[in-house]
């Protein structure tokens, strides 16, 4: 009896070791393919595998097909991401049945609506507009990525919790064109949901819960500025929370931006390993890969030059070659921290969900 005791506390030490994560942050490199880490890192610190992606303890590969397609677009990579189901290119965050533009499939659950039923926190950041494929897909539903009135709409609309509660991004214009057609206004609807808007990150104040900024373009805000802002904010709930963040790593037209920005959301991501309570999972992966090559170069030159130019749609550099379209091949799953372990080899892109529910321990429903 002592025997069968002592056994099965020797086999139950390794899942009393495991420890549930509180605090999940996912970040989504749009575009975010190996040869694009591969040449941020080179740009960068004149090296390969210099960046602190790269350095991650665990490390795999993911396929980002669709249900139908073997290239995705932003809107199925990150459903299949943020739900665990792949979904037709086009589509935010509904089934495979749901035809784009034309009829509704299915809402799928996200992780940032299962965050909400269970009480945490939950924020999305982004360089790129908030109601643009990634940041739509965490928290509403549409049959098309590019209804941005309704998806807008739905930020106030949460079918979980109170919704989003900080969003910080650009993309006024879009937004305010797309809600005036249907006659609506944007400071207008956030002020009937109770939501305050905030001219600047610097603006909002110190003790706030909720909070949403959305800028004209990237450039009038710090994204480093907002995650910092956004994990201070989102901390406070003891329960624990949710937080996309996503960087704008496409090349299209002029490689070295592309480049620049991945080398800013690197940068991020090692900040926030040092900064971040230890019972937070830190996941990094990309929705799609990008076609971006390097085609030559020599160690110890710049990898790109004032002579390098775009050809087209595309670039031609001595060391870069870049057509302007998505690719279809695997990208990187890095991840620390809770649950972490659980990335590994090659994988569908609908497991990083599994992956981050298991690490929270809550099932799916």
């Amino acid at each position: 009896m002592r025997k069968t005791v002592l056994l099965l506390l020797l086999f139950s030490l390794p899942l009393l070791a495991q420890k549930r994560a509180k605090n999940v942050i996912l970040l989504l490199g749009d575009a975010g393919g190996v040869a694009t880490l591969n040449a941020a890192s080179i740009l960068g610190h004149g090296e390969p595998q210099k960046l602190y992606i790269q350095s991650m303890p665990y490390i795999g590969l993911s396929d980002t097909s669709t249900d139908s397609q073997w290239v995705s677009d932003s809107a199925a990579g990150m459903t299949a991401v943020v739900t665990g189901v792949k979904t037709q290119n086009g589509v935010i965050s509904e089934g495979p049945e749901t035809v784009r533009g034309k009829t509704d499939g299915k809402p799928l659950k996200t992780i940032l609506e299962y965050a909400e039923e269970h009480g945490l926190s939950t924020g999305v950041i982004t360089n790129m507009p908030v109601v643009d494929a990634t940041p739509a897909a965490c928290y509403s539903h549409a049959n098309d990525r590019k209804a941005f009135s309704t998806i807008f709409q739905q930020l106030f609309k949460p079918r979980f919790g109170d919704g989003v509660d900080v969003l910080i991004g650009p993309g006024r214009g879009d937004i305010e064109k797309a809600l005036k057609a249907d006659g609506l206004e944007m400071t207008a609807l956030a002020q009937q949901a109770g939501r305050m808007m905030y001219p600047s990150v610097s603006a909002i104040p110190a003790d706030a819960h909720q909070a949403i900024a959305i800028f004209d373009k990237r450039d009038d805000f710090s994204l480093p500025e907002a995650v910092d802002r956004a994990v201070k904010m989102l901390s406070a709930n003891k329960k624990g929370y949710f937080l996309m963040i996503e960087g704008d790593m496409h090349t299209s037209g002029k490689v070295e931006p592309g480049l620049r920005r991945a080398l800013e959301l690197d940068d991020i991501i090692r900040k926030l390993s040092k900064t971040v309570s230890k019972d937070t999972l830190i996941l990094f992966t990309a929705d799609h890969s990008f076609d971006l090559r390097m085609h030559g170069g020599l160690k110890g030159k710049p990898l790109l030059t004032a002579e390098d130019k775009p050809e087209g749609k595309g670039y031609r550099g001595g060391a870069v070659r870049m057509d302007d379209t998505h690719t279809g091949e695997e990208v990187i799953v890095a991840a620390q921290g809770p649950g972490a372990s659980a990335v590994h080899g090659y994988m569908p892109n609908t497991k990083i969900f599994h992956i981050m529910m298991s690490a929270l321990g809550w099932k799916e429903n």
